[in-house]
């Protein structure tokens, strides 16, 4: 008789306890919660040291400040606060499953996360056309891509990223048209997702990754036909000095360096940018563990970049190992020759 009235009581753990709204908390067991712990502050290092290394290496060595390295520049800044800022309370969230510091915070790390997304391929799209004017146009490559041109592309870049960050999310474009279903079925205390209606998935999504892309992709086939047609011709004909042949094989060294840069780019960000412009169709159906795993493995491409400078640059290696013997400090180091043998 009794068990008629017993009161089922919902034991589900919440973000915040006593807290109307809050979000349901998934407690993983201990051991898995350090191992995420290690693995994700492994590649936070990683990213921090090896993008700061770069900045470092173009910042100080005379010999490294043209176009291109500006450029990679600040596709380097871009992985370092990634690293650093954007990484590690993602980390938390990952792993706790809840957000402990605040709304507004909350709006600016996900801010930060579309503006700094935004500028990693904005980056590499001026990349690709200063790698087009230098093996495809070598003749107007000085003339076009200067000092001046590369502020400027590095102004835009930064400039349209911030715009599409914190407007985006300040101004709840990503919301429009269902800021009732989202208030009243996914908004709660402890959580923090970039939430999107399927009109500004497909926006966003094309605009930042999908057009942009499959521009680079075709400029850099373009570069790769007109690279091998040049290295047959410096082959073929015997007029050609020693010198510019070298210089030829060095800008087509550097161009396949940043096509690898483009592929890791696209390979690791690609499964994230599918199920992000599915989820909206499918009723949010994408369970959202699995979005921010694929998102993990799309940060990782931060990680990897310095690691294909390495792989690539005999001069980026040197460099390395003048900074961790702490040979830039000595005077007139930033003078050195990185490209001697």
């Amino acid at each position: 008789m009794n068990s008629s009235y017993t009161q089922i009581v919902d034991i589900t753990p919440l973000c915040y306890e006593y807290l109307n709204g809050s979000c349901p908390k998934v407690v993983y067991p201990l051991l898995l919660r350090v191992s995420m712990y290690l693995f994700f502050s492994t590649v936070v290092i990683l990213t921090v040291l090896g993008n700061l290394f770069v900045i470092i290496a173009i910042l100080h060595f005379k010999q490294l400040h043209m176009p291109t390295n500006c450029l990679i520049l600040s596709l380097a800044l871009t992985d370092l606060l990634l690293g650093g800022f954007f990484m590690p309370l993602n980390m938390l969230r990952f792993v706790e499953t809840c957000w402990y510091f605040g709304t507004l915070f909350c709006k600016i790390h996900n801010s930060v996360t579309i503006m700094l997304s935004t500028a990693s391929i904005i980056n590499l799209s001026f990349i690709s056309i200063d790698r087009y004017y230098a093996v495809c146009h070598p003749l107007l490559y000085h003339n076009k891509i200067t000092s001046f041109v590369t502020v400027i592309m590095i102004s835009i870049c930064w400039s349209v990223s911030a715009a599409a960050g914190f407007g985006t999310i300040f101004l709840e474009l990503n919301i429009l048209g269902i800021e009732d279903f989202y208030y009243e079925n996914v908004a709660c205390e402890g959580g923090c997702v970039i939430f999107e209606s399927a009109a500004a998935s497909i926006a966003s999504a094309v605009l930042s990754f999908y057009f942009p892309g499959v521009v680079m992709f075709i400029i850099y086939m373009k570069i790769f036909r007109v690279a091998q047609k040049q290295a047959k011709s410096i082959q073929d004909s015997q007029c050609k000095n020693k010198m510019k042949s070298m210089l030829n094989k060095e800008q087509r060294k550097a161009t396949k360096t940043l096509a690898v840069i483009l592929g890791v780019f696209l390979s690791l960000w690609t499964p994230f940018f599918v199920c992000y412009v599915i989820n909206p169709f499918t009723g949010y159906s994408v369970p959202p563990v699995l979005i921010d795993m694929l998102a993990w493995i799309g940060l990782m491409n931060s990680t990897c970049n310095p690691i294909v400078y390495a792989f690539f640059y005999k001069w980026f290696r040197k460099a390395f190992r003048m900074v961790l013997s702490g040979q830039v400090l000595q005077p007139g180091s930033s003078r050195m020759n990185l490209f001697s043998h």
